[in-house]
């Protein structure tokens, strides 16, 4: 009987072992009620994905070709205008909305012409969006066609190098999908970015790079370090390489250290190149930038100091999704999980050991009245 007991109490222990491990797994993962996707596309023309296509009319003033794209040589103040069709292949009235900017560089070295967002460099002489103007949408009728005009004013003062910027033309109504009753939403946008490229003569510029800053931040929610530096020439910067360290203040002891490769600038723009702490605290202190970069031939080299605050540690540490996590995990979830397992096991051993209790007291008593029936002699 007693090797009966204890075989099931293996069993049950084993058992809930088993529970308590799926439990750990599945408390360690995010879970998702609901996500947003978005998609977009520059393509050179239109594409039945976005519901229309477009179709570019070449100036006299265009450098290079047919490229898909507007690259004008034109003169000091002179004006010119360019032309797109826009079709629409539905058969519904279809809204197209038209946004210019001046093309900007993000984070990860990438060229942008349609965000917004990003601020101008104090490199930037002429801004795309005050020399090139359109309309903001336009109305198409089903199967129709509409024209679009865009204004070019170039500046009255000469220069050299190139502004570029670009027209971001995309659906009103974007197309979506919710699956009733599931909680997931889909939303597909699609936008095409016509890039529009102004210069007045054919000079070729020397690169040139600026250092901004370091200074302490986050992206996607994760404590980085970021190192702003300028390309202050009005000509794109191509093949960027950069090699950057973080150490403390006076010491060469590595924190973090980043390396990227093929980058790209845009003319008189700045990028915020960032430096991950990977899953470490941000801790207030003095810090030391070692940033080199290569392109085109040409080396810079910058060694900067600077501060992380005691308000910014703590204001970043609290957001940052990573040590978030982990403090989910160490303190709430863990103590809820092995608090209940040994609940439970504390539970089992009491019940197996009354069990065993009342087994033995009810085989006392039946030896008991054995013997008090068994006939004297």
């Amino acid at each position: 009987m007693k090797i009966i007991c204890r075989n099931n109490l293996k069993q049950i222990f084993l058992f809930f072992c088993g529970v308590v491990t799926i439990a750990v797994i599945l408390f360690s993962f995010p879970i998702n009620v609901k996500a947003t996707a978005t998609s977009d596309s520059s393509a050179s023309n239109g594409g039945p994905a976005t519901g229309f296509t477009y179709e570019l009319e070449m100036p006299a003033s265009q450098f290079i070709g047919d490229a898909g794209y507007y690259d004008l040589l034109l003169e000091p103040a002179q004006q010119e205008t360019l032309v797109l069709r826009l079709n629409n292949l539905g058969t519904e009235p279809l809204t197209i909305n038209l946004a210019l900017n001046s093309a900007k560089t993000n984070n990860n070295g990438v060229i942008e012409y349609s965000r917004s967002d990003i601020e101008n460099d104090a490199s930037l002489q002429f801004d795309f969006v005050d020399i090139v103007t359109g309309p903001e949408s336009v109305e198409i009728a089903p199967g129709g066609t509409e024209t679009v005009e865009l204004n070019v004013q170039m500046p009255e003062t000469a220069f050299q190098g190139i502004i570029a910027g670009g027209l971001t033309i995309q659906a009103d109504d974007s197309s979506s999908s919710d699956e009733g009753g599931t909680g997931s939403y889909v939303n597909n946008k699609y936008a095409y970015a016509i890039v529009i490229l102004l210069r007045e003569d054919q000079t070729e510029l020397t690169p040139d790079l600026s250092f901004n800053r370091a200074y302490a931040g986050q992206q996607n929610l994760r404590n980085t370090v970021f190192v702003s530096f300028s390309n202050i020439v009005a000509d794109y910067l191509s093949g960027l390489t950069v090699d950057a360290q973080i150490t403390p203040s006076g010491s060469e002891e590595v924190l973090w250290e980043s390396r990227s490769t093929a980058m790209r600038m845009a003319p008189n723009s700045f990028m915020d190149y960032p430096i991950s702490m990977g899953n470490d605290r941000m801790e207030a202190g003095t810090y030391t930038a070692h940033v080199t970069a290569y392109a085109q031939g040409l080396q810079w080299d910058w060694t900067e100091d600077f501060e992380i605050t005691e308000e910014e540690a703590n204001t970043y540490n609290e957001r940052d999704v990573g040590l978030q996590q982990s403090r989910a995990i160490d303190w709430k979830i863990i103590a809820a999980i092995v608090g209940g397992f040994l609940f439970i096991v504390i539970l089992i051993f009491l019940v197996v050991k009354r069990i065993q209790s009342q087994k033995k007291s009810k085989a006392k008593n039946n030896k008991n009245k054995k013997k008090s029936s068994k006939p004297k002699e």
